[in-house]
């Protein structure tokens, strides 16, 4: 797939799990910086994603939205990079990676905004409540050294950024499975290398 890739971001978003996802890859893709409020809800960019958010992708023609998305796509996209399972050994690989950017999320994201279930109500949601949903992520991350055995996978990329960003804002338990983790899976060149582009883009306080 010769075709260079773009890639719509901002790098105060989640954007920068793509971009990781991205840099793993090895493959050239070129970035538009899009800016809330104004650009991302430009109709230029709202005909590829109409819900004004990023990070998108575009490539051979193909437009793919949701870092959870990107991240599986890409990892087949690109075989070569072995950032998928065999398809006969992703039970792990789509569990964790599709947990992650459903039940746990929103579980995160509800306590975030100060919104709690009701116990009554818990079976109502995707999540039951947020320490069901942190004790499952758990066993995602414990028993051995990646989600899915002894190999790194877009899943470690998708659940990895998740854990990370939870860690780094407090948003979720500093439990010591997330803590050795992370500290595993954000030791890789691609991780710094996508750190970097990103850190170099953030606005800055010249006061």
């Amino acid at each position: 797939m010769p075709d260079t890739m773009e890639f719509y971001t901002n790098p105060m978003s989640r954007g920068r799990i793509a971009r990781w996802m991205l840099e793993e890859v090895g493959e050239p893709y070129q970035t538009h910086i899009l800016d809330y409020g104004t650009s991302m809800k430009a109709p230029d960019y709202l005909a590829i994603n109409p819900m004004g958010k990023v990070p998108a992708l575009r490539h051979n023609g193909k437009t793919v939205t949701e870092c959870a998305a990107i991240c599986a796509y890409l990892a087949d996209a690109f075989p070569d990079a072995g950032l998928a399972p065999p398809l006969d050994a992703r039970d792990a690989y789509y569990r964790w990676m599709f947990f992650a950017a459903g039940p746990f999320e929103c579980a995160v994201v509800n306590k975030s905004l100060g919104f709690e279930v009701p116990a009554e109500r818990e079976r109502n949601t995707g999540y039951g409540n947020l320490k069901t949903a942190t004790d499952a992520l758990t066993t995602a991350v414990s028993g051995s050294q990646y989600i899915t055995g002894d190999r790194f996978t877009a899943a470690d990329v998708y659940v990895g950024a998740q854990i990370g960003w939870g860690l780094q804002f407090d948003t979720i338990e500093k439990r010591p499975e997330f803590v050795d983790y992370w500290a595993r899976i954000s030791d890789r060149e691609a991780f710094r290398r996508a750190s970097e582009i990103d850190n170099a883009l953030m606005p800055r306080d010249d006061g």
